[in-house]
């Protein structure tokens, strides 16, 4: 029973990574635009983009604590009392980054503007960040069990620590660039195609060099982890490397639409792997799952709980990316004023 819902887990995780993570990815597009005047049309793809799905990307976030609380509350204690300094980070982020880009649109003066478009770009970079961070400090097994406080500096920043919140934004980057290249093209702005085309390869590569160096990281300072990526995690492995490859190859080439679901299924089995390679344990080497779990009618009740969201809510994820993905959506929150102002001035009204 805790091996299902352990699997529930992670399927939340890879969700929230893949639509989660390409928003937030999006966010550092916004802050490396340039200037008003340079950024602006980037940027309106970018809102574009993201305008409609934004706050739903956030459901997995919520999804992942609840079950990670309920099901195995002794390392969600663990983890939430040694985190809480990137937790509480990664929150505030999160709330910063939705009130600037809500605000952004309402206010007429360049400045407000520029302060809303800052707290929306940086928190953008520091939420995925400190998500990687914590996941670093998981797998290096700095948090300890028992609902007991780990060390609150160097649980999060280590070297693995780093290496995940270097990765993450980067895999971020990536998968948002990607996705940008596809809505750019079905706004008929071919040369913001090419804009974001560029960025998808350069941040693909900058992800495999990352990768790559972070495995010298991990064997020095995730034991276990590099063990399990390196045995039973590999097959996986291998195949976000091929997936990824791929991606770049068909970005080179210029197929947008391929290059997105195999830059999909990249950054996903990237998770899996993961995933598979701290296998069994929620904490490395301390605690398993099967240890952590709740008893078996909790465990039931989770499994009930997630079957039924898959039976009414996943049906309305569904249909919300398909109608944003057809640009069958009104563009989110309301009309530019300032646009408004301006549009009146060259009237002459």
């Amino acid at each position: 029973m805790s091996t299902a819902v352990a699997v529930v887990l992670l399927v939340a995780v890879v969700a929230y990574a893949m639509f989660g993570g390409a928003d937030f990815g999006a966010g550092f597009w916004d802050l490396t635009a340039g200037g008003p005047r340079r950024g602006a049309r980037p940027r309106a793809v970018v809102e574009n983009s993201i305008g409609p799905v934004w706050e739903a990307n956030h459901v997995w976030l919520i999804f992942i604590l609840v079950v990670l609380w309920t099901s195995f509350s002794e390392a969600y204690a663990s983890i939430t009392l040694t985190l809480f300094v990137p937790l509480t980070i990664a929150a505030l982020g999160i709330v910063l980054r939705g009130v600037s880009f809500a605000f952004r649109k309402a206010v007429v003066t360049t400045g407000i503007k520029r302060i809303f478009g800052g707290g929306f770009a940086i928190s953008s970079v520091l939420v995925p960040y400190c998500m990687g961070a914590i996941v670093g400090g998981i797998a290096s097994g700095r948090v300890p069990p028992g609902g007991r406080a780990g060390d609150p500096v160097g649980s999060w920043i280590n070297p693995t620590s780093v290496v995940g919140g270097v990765l993450a934004v980067a895999a971020a980057a990536y998968l948002a660039a990607v996705y940008l290249v596809w809505d750019a093209r079905r706004m008929d702005e071919p040369d913001l195609a090419e804009y974001f085309r560029r960025r998808a390869v350069a941040s693909g590569i900058v992800v495999a060099v990352l990768a790559a160096g972070g495995a010298f990281v991990l064997r020095a300072d995730a034991a276990y982890l590099f063990d399990g990526l390196t045995s039973r995690a590999l097959p996986v492995l291998i195949v976000s490397t091929l997936c990824g490859a791929g991606a770049l190859l068909l970005l080179f080439r210029g197929a947008a639409r391929g290059a997105r679901i195999l830059a999909l299924v990249a950054v996903a089995c990237a998770v899996v792997s993961w995933g598979v390679a701290q296998w069994p344990y929620v904490l490395p080497e301390t605690l398993t799952f099967a240890a952590a779990a709740a008893p078996s009618g909790t465990l039931t009740a989770v499994l009930v709980a997630a079957a039924l969201a898959v039976v009414v809510v996943l049906p309305g994820f569904v249909l919300l990316y398909v109608l944003d993905q057809r640009g069958l959506l009104p563009e989110e929150g309301v009309d530019d004023r300032a646009d408004h102002h301006t549009r009146l001035k060259e009237s002459g009204a």
